[in-house]
């Protein structure tokens, strides 16, 4: 697909995964036991044949800039294309911050341009799905759209949730409602986009004049071009998820623990690329019970895991019991210790006898709005001493030693 480029929104910070996304951003979050949650669009790109490729960072960028580097897990390191990271840069008079989705690919109308590309495709570098884009850009193309909008349809109850689109029998967009109270439709965007580039590279220049925008495609500049009744809605009935919410997250991994899990990471037709560290294969001692769950390599497991997602390197201690968690990479589980309905970040020791996650439910009193569910969470580079006990939608911050036999009771935190 020589005349189309693709550019991938991967500046947010996903404040609503609490103390994930303090570090990083939440494309940089890691999921599924080995990949990046930007891995997947950036997958979809190459296996869709587009290999020109814009990601556009801005909040803590630099684990992502690493992470992608020149692209070369995506066969992205050629001279006919490639990956190429765009963040906000400084002018002479000026420091330029993308002040929402459409800014940023207007602060990078010369990028596009040097490419020549006839069609733009602006996505998401933060869901979790499989979509193919040639068949995205075919149906733009045979609709003689100016834009095309990737939706799927949700349960009416979940529409206010999302941008909704409201069409014709051709698929036409003859109104859209941003997050509405009383929605009209049950057709949801899903912040996908295809641009014919003239027509949008105009659109986004006057956008940018306007003072009273806030620079964004779902609330300004879709609403604005639907007067050219040339906007589509694409219908996509493949699998998709936000994992926007610590409770998504974690539901999503553990998707991939069913023994038909509704993702298939395991497709040689359409695969999921990502740059990881080379590691031994796993080790699971034959006194020990793994049950539906996923053991990444490096792993050594000497106690029991049932239903959970555990990374790349993370070792389990003997009497060690792990349920219903993701366990994210080069975690320490020490002996005899207890986690259930948890997320532990990367980087983290937890010490002999630890039970996390146990008890009955209570609401959160550091952030109702984040820690809204019985997940516990637990912060990157962290040290949980022996014999702690932390209950059940708690949350432990980045880099904290919580000393030996401390309590958090459930709903509680240690920041």
């Amino acid at each position: 697909m020589q005349n189309i480029l693709g550019l991938i929104l991967a500046g947010g910070q996903g404040t609503r995964l609490g103390v994930l996304t303090e570090k990083i951003p939440k494309p940089a979050v890691q999921f599924g036991g080995k990949y990046r949650i930007i891995d997947f669009t950036l997958s979809n790109c190459v296996n869709s044949g587009i290999y020109s490729i814009g990601v556009l960072t801005q909040y803590r960028p630099h684990l992502l800039n690493r992470h992608i580097g020149i692209g070369k897990p995506w066969d992205l390191d050629r001279k006919g294309g490639g990956v190429t990271i765009l963040q906000p840069y400084s002018t002479l008079t000026e420091s330029i911050w993308f002040k929402g989705t459409a800014d940023a690919v207007y602060q990078n109308i010369e990028f596009v341009d040097e490419h020549q590309p006839e069609y733009i495709v602006v996505l998401s570098g933060d869901h979790i799905y499989s979509m193919d884009y040639s068949e995205f850009v075919y149906y733009h193309i045979s609709k003689g759209a100016v834009a095309t909008i990737a939706c799927m349809e949700v349960p009416l109850n979940e529409a206010h949730r999302f941008g909704i689109m409201v069409t014709d029998i051709d698929n036409k967009v003859v109104e859209f409602q941003e997050k509405p109270k009383e929605p009209k439709s049950n057709l949801a965007s899903l912040g996908i986009y295809v641009f014919t580039w003239d027509f949008i590279k105009k659109v986004l220049i006057e956008d940018a004049k306007d003072e009273s925008s806030e620079h964004d495609f779902g609330k300004n500049v879709i609403p604005k071009i639907l007067s050219t009744e040339k906007v589509y809605a694409f219908p996509f009935e493949g699998y998709w998820r936000d994992v926007g919410t610590i409770l998504s997250y974690w539901e999503t991994n553990l998707e991939l623990t069913r023994p038909i899990p509704p993702f298939n990471l395991y497709d040689p037709n359409w695969r999921v690329y990502t740059r990881s560290e080379e590691m031994q294969p796993a080790y699971i001692s034959d006194e020990r019970t793994v049950r539906n769950s996923i053991i990444s390599e490096g792993c050594e497991i000497y106690g029991t895991v049932d239903a959970s997602v555990i990374s790349q390197g993370v070792t389990i201690g003997e009497g060690s019991i792990i349920k219903n968690s993701v366990i994210m990479t080069r975690v320490v589980v020490g002996k005899n210790v207890v986690i259930e309905d948890s997320i532990i970040s990367e980087n983290t020791v937890i010490k002999d006898g630890c039970k996390i996650g146990v008890g009955n439910f209570a609401e959160s009193t550091y952030d109702r709005k984040v820690y809204d569910s019985h997940i516990t969470v637990v912060g990157m580079d962290s040290i949980i001493e022996e014999n702690c006990e932390i209950g059940k939608n708690v949350v432990v911050g980045n880099d904290r030693i919580v000393p030996k036999g401390t309590k958090v009771s459930s709903g509680g935190y240690y920041m």
